[in-house]
């Protein structure tokens, strides 16, 4: 990361509506883009290879890992996920907004300290099993095993600068947004 660029690390539990959020924060703010994490999980309905993952199998992943071409990488309900070097390399004067998972927001804190880290809630827990059985994406054991992994990710939300609780998409987009303009304000 040069100098003049922002390290936006962003988790919460699966279902929260990261991505959503996160798609419309990038066209908000002008000189932001996504930093783009390599995974081994299958491309779901609508995600484009290069976009919003690089989708690799396991050989090539491990390849990956061989070569450590990761700052940090990790198995998330079966599949792997990791954050090239490359993808940490922004464009000139940009900075970027990555999506992880905390293990990863551990892992970028500890790489890279100036990063500034957000973590999205659901205004409550019923909310986000609400939302994981509503989107018919995962099985109910999947959902079962998504809302265990929440239960161990909620309480981790104090370790993260900012915490923004997503009860709606056009408050939570605002709030990083504000997040990210005061971090940029703060870094002058």
């Amino acid at each position: 990361m040069t100098p003049a660029s922002r390290l936006f690390v962003v988790s919460g539990p699966s279902g929260v509506g990261k991505s959503t959020v996160l798609r419309r924060v990038v066209r908000e703010v002008s000189g932001l883009s996504f930093a783009v994490s390599h995974t081994t999980r299958p491309r779901r309905e609508g995600e484009e290879d290069g976009r919003d993952y690089h989708f690799v199998g396991d050989a090539e992943f491990d390849a990956l890992v061989a070569d450590d071409a990761f700052v940090e990488w990790a198995e998330v309900h079966d599949h792997r996920y990791g954050t090239s070097r490359g993808a940490l390399a922004p464009p000139a004067g940009g900075d970027l907004l990555i999506e992880v998972d905390v293990q990863g927001a551990r892992s970028l804190r500890d790489e890279i300290p100036g990063a500034v880290t957000i973590f999205i809630a659901p205004p409550a827990f019923s909310d986000l099993e609400a939302r994981l059985t509503g989107r018919g994406r995962e099985s109910g054991a999947e959902v079962r095993r998504r809302l265990r992994t929440a239960e161990g990710e909620m309480p981790l939300a104090g370790d993260y600068d900012h915490r923004v609780v997503n009860a709606d998409i056009e408050t939570t987009v605002r709030e990083i947004v504000r997040v990210i303009e005061d971090a940029r304000v703060a870094a002058r």
